[in-house]
C-alpha cells in the first residue's frame, strides 16, 4: 500500500511519529490499523478539543460526586444539609449521565469519507 502527503501533512506525521520514536511508516501503518480495528476513531479537531473539554468535565463531575457522597454519608445530620446534598449529588449524578452520553456522541462522530 502506497501513502501520499503534502510537505505539509508529510511534517505532521513525522512530528507525531518522532513523538512516539516511531519512523513515520511504523507511525501511519500502526494508526491506519488502529481506525481499521475501530480502536481510533478519527475525529475533526474541533471534536476532538471538545471531546477533552468533556473528559475533563467528567472527571470533575466525578469527583465533585465522589465528595458529596461522602458529605451525605457523614454522621449525624446538621440542620437540612444531607437532604440539601443529596439532592446536589442527584443532580451531579445526572450531569455525570449527559456528560457520557454527550461523550460518546463526539467519540462517534467520524470525518466524512471522500
Amino acid at each position: 500500500m502506497n501513502l501520499s502527503f503534502n510537505d505539509a501533512e508529510l511534517e505532521v506525521v513525522r512530528l507525531a511519529a518522532g513523538r512516539e520514536g516511531m519512523s513515520p511508516a511504523a507511525w501511519a501503518g500502526r494508526q491506519v490499523m488502529a481506525v481499521a480495528q475501530h480502536t481510533l476513531v478519527p475525529v475533526s479537531r474541533d471534536a476532538g478539543d471538545v471531546l477533552r473539554e468533556l473528559v475533563q468535565a467528567r472527571v470533575h463531575l466525578r469527583e465533585t460526586a465522589a465528595a458529596l457522597r461522602v458529605l451525605t454519608a457523614a454522621g449525624p445530620p446538621v440542620a437540612g444539609l444531607p437532604e440539601t446534598a443529596a439532592t446536589v449529588l442527584e443532580a451531579a449524578l445526572a450531569a455525570v449521565a449527559r456528560v457520557d452520553e454527550a461523550t460518546v456522541q463526539v467519540m462517534r462522530e467520524r470525518r466524512p469519507r471522500s
